[in-house]
């Protein structure tokens, strides 16, 4: 992005800016949130062709990629926050480690067998390894618009996943990444016979009666799920709310929290400790990639561990002097703090190593993801122990 011109570089922050902040909604506000995370991550090329024409996005490209694992795992976090179907977290868990051992894979450049690889390409593990954590949290949000999802059982919860992983998932990754095909190019040329790249409005105007048809089919699947929800699904358990916190079983008895808490400042190495090296450790190896730290996987892994370590051990010291959940904001300076000491001895590492420039940005920006993301789940995992709890003595992993 260094040949930007000033307004083209404002137009790139301001859409970075975005995918930086409104994925934290995603912790208060799920559905809209991570709705709002799907239509900025499909409209942020249309903007930058409508704004920033004459941008050299190569540099973006990395960001792109590394700010979907990262709306995402801020999704999952929001998993242990507010979901209240313990099962649900269970298929939401396995489903967000799946596609990030894909992801890895592939960012790693670990070759498929050599049967795959010639039926699938070299993007094949993004195939096999399909986002389907995203959809399903999207529909176990909504259905929470409404009904208390305790209400559906481990079947239902499995059969959605199936569902959702075959049906939609993997057609859209074939799609996406067998076929390489582009919506927007496919829609223009196939649907409505105009030139890839043409004005929207020109696009429209050239078979308007299409756009009159989809209006129809949107407005009769509205109608279908209206009439569902009316005459087919269970009665509605609430009014329409799109706030987790309106939710009254996701509040977590205080002295079941307060326990917990006790737990965290009593020892650094928890079994919960084992989960955020993995999801971390994963996530870190998938932005070195995209962001090209140089670094080797294993090296990297190596010092974001120390790193997880090093925050986890901080967060039990404050743990022990009271700064619980309404610290948020000071923990996340605090934890910022500690792996910006880390930052710069890592670049004085590598400075002493290589002779190679160190991307400043890029590590900066890699460690601030990092920030993000740990602080965001020492402070809501202890609210998901403590919310399944049966007694103290026994928490859920």
């Amino acid at each position: 992005m260094d040949d930007l011109t000033t307004f083209d570089a404002l137009v790139v922050i301001a859409v970075i800016l975005s995918r930086l902040v409104v994925p934290l909604l995603i912790i208060r506000y799920p559905l809209p949130a991570i709705v709002a995370c799907l239509v900025i991550d499909a409209a942020d090329q249309s903007i930058f062709q409508a704004l920033a024409p004459g941008a050299d996005l190569a540099g973006y490209q990395s960001y792109d990629k590394a700010l979907d694992i990262y709306y995402l795992v801020i999704a999952y976090v929001a998993t242990l926050r507010n979901w209240t179907n313990q099962p649900a977290v269970y298929v939401a868990r396995f489903l967000i480690f799946y596609r990030l051992i894909g992801v890895a894979l592939f960012e790693l450049g670990v070759p498929l067998p050599d049967v795959l690889e010639e039926i699938l390409g070299e993007r094949g593990w993004l195939f096999i390894f399909p986002n389907t954590f995203e959809y399903f949290f999207i529909f176990y949000e909504a259905v929470r618009l409404f009904w208390d999802p305790r209400r559906m059982s481990p079947r239902v919860l499995v059969g959605a996943a199936a569902f959702i992983w075959i049906f939609i998932k993997l057609p859209q990754e074939w799609w996406i990444h067998i076929a390489q095909l582009d919506m927007t190019d496919f829609i223009q040329e196939t649907v409505f016979g105009v030139e890839p790249g043409s004005p929207w409005v020109d696009t429209f105007m050239n078979r308007p009666w299409i756009v009159v048809l989809a209006v129809v089919v949107v407005a009769a699947l509205a109608y279908a799920a209206w009439w569902l929800m009316k005459h087919k699904l269970p009665p509605r358990d609430r009014a329409l709310t799109i706030d987790a916190d309106a939710e009254p079983s996701r509040e977590v008895p205080a002295e079941r929290l307060a326990a917990e808490r006790r737990l965290m400042a009593q020892r650094v190495l928890r079994p919960d400790l084992v989960e955020k090296l993995v999801m971390i450790g994963l996530v870190s190896v998938i932005f070195g990639q995209m962001l090209n730290v140089r670094s080797e996987p294993l090296e990297l892994t190596l010092l974001v561990s120390i790193v997880v370590v090093a925050n986890a051990a901080m967060s039990t010291w404050l743990e022990r002097r009271g700064f619980g959940p309404v610290a948020a904001l000071r923990q996340f300076i605090l934890t910022g703090l500690l792996n910006l000491a880390i930052f710069i001895a890592l670049v004085l590492i590598l400075q002493f190593i290589s002779s190679e420039p160190v991307e400043w940005r890029n590590l900066g920006f890699f460690l601030l993801l990092l920030t993000l993301l740990i602080t965001l789940y020492d402070r809501y995992r202890p609210e998901y122990r403590a919310r399944f709890a049966t007694d103290q003595s026994t928490v859920p992993g």
